[in-house]
């Protein structure tokens, strides 16, 4: 197929400037392209060409760091082209003028945001959006469960793929590759013979940094040569001092242990940092979508300790591979979740050497493109009700109010997210109709080939050791389990039911390997 892939307005891609959807989107597509004719549309930026094709992929840029702005240009670029299916994310507010413009493609939706709150988006016009979409994929349970309390109509049509991470540079600060890294900034901060814990992320009071500040009095007098590195800043690539900003930066001179502030790191050079680090914290205060900190702090062998907001804690499996903060407002909850990991250094290994093993086994961009494979697959067969000039003409167009990065404390849904599954399935979706016309068997082979290139070599090699270990499944804790799902628009189909591997199994059977798993300790 020819597939349109439409980021948003924020920032370009390649993430040049970070951002955690056009990260997505750059693991992914090396592994869709291989399937699909993709070309993808973006904001454009000072650093990019207007247009370029990397690795026959197609990259299209567009004036309008404002919504209504960027909203005309992607009309006009899809009014021009034809696509066969065209895929949005984060903006369900495009899906009504895309639509317009491209009548006759599949459309399908990525929803990293809660934006279909009443205060982001008219509850027609997304009544509508609904409709004309064949399905919208989360990157957590808690935003599909946003959806589907507002919206229920939407629940047949929803569908999680958790997000991924590259392991291969991603990695455990002991790691051949990564020793003289780590030591080289431990040395250059001051931070030998230290216990690094990390913070990273936009310093900002709904990622709540300060209250990791807060807890530092309180842990220093348990242990002793203590570090808090925070990486960030209050936008991306800006290095603005904000009134936050600057309360940051005064409430870490007066603890009694050093805080390190580095601003904006680029992104090709966040995963030093991870390896330099012994423990991360996120401190998420507001209902956090699901931050991608988590994966690369799994790659990277590190503990989390991490908040009961949003879909944070569906990654934490409790003293496996980390720890939840239930009170997040709290210093004194970070304090004891991060003591009750620090002074157990056999549990602080075991967690490291936990989620290596998830972001290996699952957390990895193949499985996340495999199963996006899938849904445009379902997609391109279902039929599709197009929306009338009349509905259209009748749906009120309001401003892009503030991101929904910054809401702060919002009700989560009843669903305990802690109950829900997201083990998934590795296969790369099968269909007959790709842009080269390959059976089914050529492109399970071309996936093959593709997942054993130089990059991938090791982490698809990681991946077999630890699928040869101990087969007999665990059962899963909480008896989680994924039901299918079924379109509600057109000829309802349903996607593949088959009963799909518990994450407690593949738990179980990703036992580690010592040469790639031992994680390094300060100590």
């Amino acid at each position: 197929m020819r597939i349109l892939m439409v980021c948003t307005e924020k920032l370009p891609v390649p993430p040049v400037l970070g951002g955690a959807i056009q990260t997505y989107i750059s693991g992914i597509l090396p592994h869709v392209s291989q399937f699909h004719d993709i070309t993808v549309l973006g904001i454009s930026d000072s650093s990019l060409p207007e247009q370029e094709t990397i690795q026959g992929v197609r990259y299209v840029r567009v004036p309008g760091k404002i919504f209504e702005i960027y909203r005309e240009n992607v009309v006009r670029y899809v009014e021009a082209n034809k696509f066969d299916l065209i895929h949005i994310f984060n903006r369900p507010r495009l899906v009504l003028p895309i639509r317009q413009a491209a009548p006759d493609a599949k459309m399908t939706l990525s929803m990293h945001n809660d934006m279909f709150q009443p205060e982001k988006i008219d509850p027609e016009e997304a009544t509508a959006a609904i409709a004309e979409v064949a399905y919208i994929v989360t990157v957590s349970d808690y935003i599909g469960n946003v959806i589907r309390s507002l919206y229920p109509q939407a629940s047949p049509k929803l569908r999680t793929i958790y997000s991924g991470v590259d392991s291969e540079r991603f990695l455990p600060g002991n790691h051949p590759k990564m020793q003289k890294i780590r030591n080289d900034i431990r040395r250059a901060h001051g931070l030998e013979n230290k216990t690094v814990i990390l913070f990273a992320g936009r310093l900002s009071r709904n990622k709540g940094v300060d209250k990791l500040i807060l807890a530092l009095p309180e842990l220093a007098k348990k242990f002793k040569n203590l570090a808090l590195v925070i990486v960030g800043s209050n936008w991306f690539s800006e290095n603005d001092i904000t009134d936050y900003v600057a309360y940051v930066r005064a409430l870490a001179k007066r603890m009694p242990v050093p805080v390190v502030t580095t601003g904006f790191v680029p992104p090709n050079e966040i995963q030093n940092w991870f390896a330099a680090a012994d423990l991360f914290v996120c401190t998420s205060q507001w209902q956090e979508p699901l931050a991608r900190v988590h994966y690369e702090a799994m790659a990277a062998g590190l503990p989390i300790v991490t908040t009961a907001r949003g879909g944070n804690p569906e990654v934490i499996f409790a003293n496996e591979n980390g720890l939840i903060v239930e009170n997040p407002e709290d210093p004194s909850d970070f304090a004891n979740k991060i003591a009750q990991i620090l002074s157990d250094q056999s549990l602080m290994r075991r967690m490291g050497e936990k989620g290596r093993q998830l972001a290996i086994s699952i957390y990895h961009w193949e499985r996340v493109a495999s199963e996006l494979l899938e849904v445009w697959e379902q997609a391109e067969k279902t039929e599709q009700a197009v929306v009338s000039e009349e509905q259209a003409a009748g749906m009120t167009i309001e401003p892009l109010k503030e991101d929904a990065t910054e809401q702060l404390n919002r009700p989560t849904p009843k669903a305990d997210a802690k109950e829900k599954v997201h083990s998934k399935k590795n296969a790369a979706a099968s269909s007959d109709k790709t842009k080269k016309g390959k059976t089914k068997k050529e492109r399970a082979i071309s996936m093959e080939d593709h997942q054993q290139t130089a990059k991938q070599k090791e982490a698809a090699a990681e991946r077999t050791e630890l699928a040869k270990s101990d087969p007999a499944p665990k059962q899963p804790q909480t008896g989680r389990h994924i039901k299918p799902f079924t379109i509600a628009s057109g000829n309802q189909q349903t996607l593949d039911a088959s009963p799909k591997t518990h994450l407690n199994r593949k738990l179980a059977q990703a036992k580690h390997d010592t040469k790639h798993f031992t994680i390094a300790s300060s100590h």
